[in-house]
C-alpha cells in the first residue's frame, strides 16, 4: 500500500497551496505529480484529504477533497513547563517525543541553577511539527517563549499545577496517584526543573502560588527524561 504524505498547512481551508517549506519537500524529496494524493492537518482538529492539481520548481498547489475533524486522544489539556538543558540536543529530542505521545502546550522557564539562557523557539517549532505529522496528531500544541520562574507560576493558571522536585525535606506525592484521582477533564500544568533541580526557595514559592509538591518516583532523572516521563504519565491517565 501506498504511504500516505501528511503536510502542515494552518491556514486551511482557505488556501489551496501548500507553504514554502512544505512545497519543497513535497516536490523535491517526494516528487510528488499532479493527481498525486495527500494529506493535510491545519494543527486545530482537522485533516483533509486532497489532490494536487499543479507543481512548478517552487509551488506545490492542491484542491481539497474531504474534511474529516478529528478529537484529540486524551482529555484536557497536557502543560509542560520545563527548564531547558545546556545541551539544546537533549531539550529538541524531548520536544519531538513528548509531540509524539501527546502534549497541549510546552513553556520553557528560566531558574535559579539554569544553564541555559537562550533557546531557539522556532527551531523546536520545525521539530514540532514534525512529530505532529509523524505521529498524525490533529492538534498543533502551543509552545511559548522562554520566561522567568518568577513570571511563570505567578500567572493564572487553570486545572491541577504541580512542582517536581527532588528534596526529601519536603513533602511530595506521588503524581501518577494523584493523576488517578484527578476528572480527566481537567488540565495539568506540571513543573520540571534545570540539571542542577529548582532551588529550594523556587519549590517553596510555587507551592505558595498553588502548586503540589510531587514526585516522579524513586529514580534520579535527568531533565527531559522527567519532562517525557510526566508527559506520559498524563497521557495514561487521561486518554480517551
Amino acid at each position: 500500500m501506498k504511504e500516505s504524505h501528511f503536510f502542515y498547512v494552518p491556514t486551511l481551508p482557505e488556501t489551496e497551496e501548500l507553504p514554502v517549506d512544505e512545497a519543497q519537500h513535497a516536490i523535491r524529496v517526494l516528487r510528488l505529480q499532479t493527481g498525486d494524493s495527500l494529506w493535510l492537518l491545519d494543527g486545530v482538529g482537522n485533516f483533509y484529504q486532497a489532490e494536487v492539481t499543479l507543481t512548478t520548481s517552487k509551488r506545490c498547489l492542491f484542491r481539497i477533497v474531504e474534511s474529516k475533524a478529528q478529537l484529540k486522544g486524551w482529555h484536557g489539556n497536557i502543560h509542560l513547563a520545563i527548564a531547558p538543558t545546556k545541551n539544546i540536543d537533549r531539550m529538541e529530542w524531548m520536544v519531538e517525543k513528548a509531540c509524539e505521545v501527546g502534549i497541549d502546550q510546552f513553556s520553557f522557564l528560566q531558574c535559579k541553577f539554569s544553564e541555559r539562557k537562550i533557546l531557539r523557539i522556532d527551531r523546536l517549532e520545525k521539530i514540532m511539527i514534525s512529530a505532529v505529522k509523524q505521529s498524525r496528531k490533529p492538534m498543533m500544541p502551543i509552545i511559548n517563549e522562554l520566561s522567568s520562574f518568577e513570571t511563570f507560576i505567578s500567572s493564572p493558571r487553570v486545572g491541577r499545577k504541580f512542582i517536581a522536585h527532588c528534596y526529601p525535606e519536603i513533602e511530595r506525592k506521588d503524581f501518577f496517584s494523584i493523576l488517578q484521582q484527578v476528572d480527566v477533564n481537567e488540565d495539568v500544568t506540571v513543573l520540571i526543573g534545570p540539571e542542577g533541580d529548582f532551588s529550594i526557595d523556587e519549590v517553596k514559592l510555587a507551592m505558595a502560588n498553588g502548586y503540589v509538591s510531587i514526585s516522579l518516583g524513586n529514580s534520579r532523572l535527568r531533565t527531559e527524561t522527567a519532562g517525557l516521563y510526566a508527559v506520559m504519565m498524563a497521557q495514561l491517565t487521561k486518554r480517551r
